[in-house]
């Protein structure tokens, strides 16, 4: 395995690692597209079937399943060096059993100041921190620049339907749309709240957003919620932008700030 080392990881885990790891295994599609960014393509053994980006790399690596269903004899034949998990992507009991036998990373996002951090830690963790740094300087750079609406809009951000259930408090989509200045009428909930229209009629939104993930929302659900809440504005908008951190920000800054001039 080469020199090693042990640091901590997110949830404050001890993690014996390669100071240079050469085959890692990602098991989350932000990360996988942020560790491209870091210019580690070599050394990504393997991927999720939901590790999309960056297209034109990703589409040749290894596929280990899903985020939720590993493919643990996948990952066995990958004989990986470092696996990267995170906390909200992957099964607690997943990890423990990874763990048993590499050494496994696990970041947690759950705001903007997280997903500095993630871009920095990975950068730490696989050798590339200034690469990291310099990452993580471009998109607050970005987001600095994205504009914040002139009057504050009720938003209701749908992320799954049968049953409905939203964004609530304590997660990336919210601290996302606390930056664009819209109030989540589900923010005194934690997570990820389930909810019929007729309480969300209640709720009184002004906007509601219906995500493109993990849900597939179409016009035929913009449709039966305007049906619903006639006096809400309903529009489907890009659900990596509002999900995918890491590198995946620098795209979404370009994407909020065309949204923000609709909103407004």
């Amino acid at each position: 395995m080469g020199k090693c080392r042990t640091l901590e990881d997110m949830l404050g885990r001890s993690v014996t690692c390669p100071v240079s790891p050469q085959r890692i295994v990602s098991l989350c599609p932000s990360i996988t597209e942020t560790l491209f960014s870091l210019s580690l393509d070599n050394q990504i053994a393997g991927v999720t079937r939901y590790c999309l980006h960056p297209e034109d790399k990703v589409s040749d690596k290894p596929r280990v399943g899903g985020t939720k269903r590993l493919n643990f004899d996948a990952i066995d034949e990958l004989k990986p060096d470092l696996i990267i998990a995170e906390k909200e992507e992957n099964n607690r009991e997943d990890v423990e059993r990874l763990a048993e036998l590499y050494p496994v990373y696990v970041t947690e996002v759950r705001d903007l100041q997280g997903a500095h951090e993630m871009v920095r830690n990975l950068g730490s963790v696989c050798g590339r921190e200034r690469q990291a740094i310099r990452l993580s300087d471009d998109i607050q750079a970005a987001w600095s620049a994205i504009p914040v609406l002139d009057r504050p809009l009720k938003i209701a951000y749908l992320i799954w339907r049968k049953p409905f259930m939203a964004a609530g408090q304590d997660t990336y989509i919210d601290a996302v749309l606390q930056r664009l200045g819209l109030v989540n009428v589900f923010a005194d909930v934690e997570r990820y709240p389930e909810f019929t229209l007729e309480h969300l009629k209640e709720l009184q939104p002004d906007v509601v957003f219906l995500s493109s993930e993990p849900y597939p929302f179409s016009e035929k659900h913009q449709e039966e919620v305007e049906l619903a809440l006639p006096f809400a504005e309903v529009l489907l908008v890009d659900g990596e932008a509002f999900s995918w951190y890491g590198s995946h920000m620098l795209d979404a800054a370009r994407y909020f700030s065309r949204l923000q001039v609709l909103l407004s």
